[in-house]
């Protein structure tokens, strides 16, 4: 164990932190629902912001981020697509503001908005609870597995195993620090709510950012007394049919990687993941912690503005730590522990560059900064978790009048039942990308078709919605033990099929929603699509109205923004392989975006 008293002191100091934020904002939290789930929607949005992007800081995802480097070098900034990681964008340019309208406290009961209250918009709301709830228990088990995964590097377990009371198995380790740490989260988010979950994510982001520039510090170091010993096409971000990727003779055991992955067909990869994408993306977005910052916004302004921020405070910072352990672990690649149980993991790239090459001191700080990811991540989904139990199940069909002390009581108990029932996921979970593939390209795929209808067409209605969240989620359930050979992103078109009739059928079998649901959602969201009928209702008893939506402009914004978040994913990169040429290119990239963007956007939100 590489960890000084230094480290340990910083860590301890860490985790007793995130107490005191609890134990200091629980009083706020107690105050009433808005205030525990969303803030009393009092939080300045640059702090719910720098929030969200703290909770997509994840430490499950950053080990799976810097293999994809090692591996694929910059073709690995397409990757992570498969989130998809541009769905920032949309919302910042317009879906934020059309989900903050609403003046609702989660996604399901937002449903009533768009479905109103009758029996299919009754089904509807009940679908996406279940959606919810499974989603946020495969998020909290994807985060809890690639804990432990990290912790076991530096605490080897044949140090605990004489203090611990029970024999466990080499394979549940992880799942035992995972445990663990997982307490502390669950203290602070139970305690504090929204509140602190928003303080404790701003201190985690000053940790990373430290971090991420003494890593990449480091490796900047390191490559000024040797070069990068990489495939031909590792250096370049363009790509053909094939990856063309070659480790033969240099590592080889990354083809072997490369193969099990199933992205050597790279431009067909990349074409499924854009096209899944853009869908995902435009559907919204799902209900979870993301959702849930959104929804706690001041305005719906500052719910784009929020957006927004994401991803120019997060994306180079990660780059930064993301590129610079994966120059640490080509360079030493040799002296990485990368054998668990008998056979190579590459996901535990990440902490074995850490326990090798960070100094101590600073070991410490990157510990407490990655165990606050973690616990920033777990806790923001448990609390949209909570959302929905207390919210949308408890509040809604048990007891609408209960007091606030029952509320409490209400958030403490089902928090802990949440993460009982996270905790037996993610012991049963095999590895980070697993739950990963599984997530984002099947149980994502369930979810878009209907929630890509609910905002462009007046004709879906709650019928719809429920019967395309049913037909997509069965399969996506089911798939994963009938394709066991196939990249589930392969299957993804299979599922949104499957889900699109069911929307389709759904919808004609029930009469349109109420007249005047229609009318006050597209008043107060203002979207743009196929609402010709009830924009010309609207109109007849309200000349003066107007949409102030654009499809165009909402489309060339997006198309920027995407392309200047790419960059943003770059430059780093490049600064830290010290390609200068390339970083002053897109730089320049960066401005032009920026310069467009605040004419074509920011100038505009008022007016949206």
């Amino acid at each position: 164990m590489k960890l000084g008293i230094i480290d340990i002191s910083v860590i301890i100091a860490y985790l007793a932190i995130t107490v005191l934020i609890g134990l200091v904002l629980r009083k706020w939290a107690q105050r009433d629902k808005s205030a525990y789930l969303l803030g009393g929607n009092k939080l300045p949005w640059y702090m719910l912001g720098l929030s969200n992007a703290s909770g997509m800081f994840d430490i499950s995802g950053t080990m799976w981020m810097v293999t994809l480097a090692v591996v694929y070098g910059l073709k690995s900034v397409w990757i992570p697509w498969l989130w998809p990681s541009f769905n920032q964008i949309f919302l910042m340019v317009y879906l934020s503001m059309w989900l903050r309208r609403s003046n609702v406290t989660t996604g399901a009961e937002w449903i009533r908005t768009r479905f109103g209250s009758g029996r299919e918009a009754k089904l509807s709301h009940t679908i996406v609870i279940a959606f919810a709830l499974i989603n946020c228990l495969g998020l909290m088990a994807y985060g809890f597995i690639g804990l432990g995964k990290f912790v076991q590097i530096f605490v080897p377990w044949d140090i605990v195993q004489p203090y611990f009371p029970f024999h466990v198995a080499a394979e549940y380790v992880p799942h035992v620090y995972g445990i663990a740490f997982t307490l502390f989260a669950v203290f602070y988010s139970i305690l504090g709510g929204m509140s602190g979950i928003v303080w404790a994510d701003l201190i985690q982001y000053i940790i990373m950012t430290i971090s991420a520039v003494v890593i990449a510090v480091i490796a900047m170091t390191a490559l000024g007394h040797q070069s990068l010993n990489v495939p031909d096409g590792w250096m370049n971000p363009f790509f053909g049919i094939q990856l063309d990727l070659d480790w033969a003779g240099i590592i080889n055991e990354m083809n072997d990687k490369i193969t099990s992955d199933g992205y050597s067909l790279f431009s067909i990869f990349f074409m499924m993941m854009l096209f899944k994408g853009v869908l995902a993306s435009v559907a919204g977005p799902i209900p979870n912690y993301d959702m849930q910052k959104i929804l706690s916004t001041k305005s719906p302004q500052e719910a784009a503005k929020m957006s927004g921020l994401v991803s120019v405070v997060l994306v180079p910072v990660r780059y930064l730590m993301i590129t610079g352990f994966a120059v640490l672990a080509i360079l030493y690649y040799d002296q990485l522990n990368l054998v668990v149980a008998g056979k190579i993991d590459f996901e535990q790239i990440l902490p074995s560059a850490i326990n090798q090459f960070v100094p101590i001191g600073f070991t410490g700080l990157l510990l407490a900064g990655l165990l606050a990811a973690f616990m920033s991540t777990f806790a923001g989904t448990l609390n949209a978790a909570q959302a929905y139990l207390v919210n949308d199940i408890y509040l809604n069909y048990y007891k609408p009048n209960a007091s606030n002390r029952e509320i409490k009581i209400t958030n403490y108990t089902t928090g802990i039942v949440v993460v009982a029932i996270s905790i037996i996921f993610g012991i049963f979970a095999t590895d980070i990308n697993s739950i990963l593939q599984w997530l984002v390209s099947g149980l994502y795929g369930s979810y878009i078709a209907s929630n890509v209808l609910k905002w462009h067409w007046w004709r879906f209605n709650g019928s719809g919605f429920f019967w395309g969240m049913v037909a997509g989620l069965i399969p996506a359930l089911i798939f994963p033990y009938v394709f066991t050979e196939t990249l589930d992103l392969y299957y993804f078109p299979l599922i949104f099929l499957i889900s699109t009739v069911g929307c389709i059928a759904g919808t004609y079998l029930a009469p349109p929603t109420e007249e005047g649901v229609l009318k006050s959602f597209y008043k107060n969201v203002r979207p743009w699509g196929f609402w010709k009928p009830i924009h010309d209702k609207v109109v007849a008893e309200d000349p003066n109205f107007v949409k102030k939506t654009s499809f165009k402009r909402d489309a060339f914004n997006v198309a920027l923004g995407i392309i200047g978040q790419t960059a943003l994913v770059l430059l780093p990169i490049y600064f830290v392989l010290k390609q200068n040429i390339p970083m002053v290119i897109t730089a320049i990239v960066i401005a032009v975006c920026v310069f467009i963007m605040k004419k074509t956007w920011w100038d505009k939100l008022n007016e949206f």
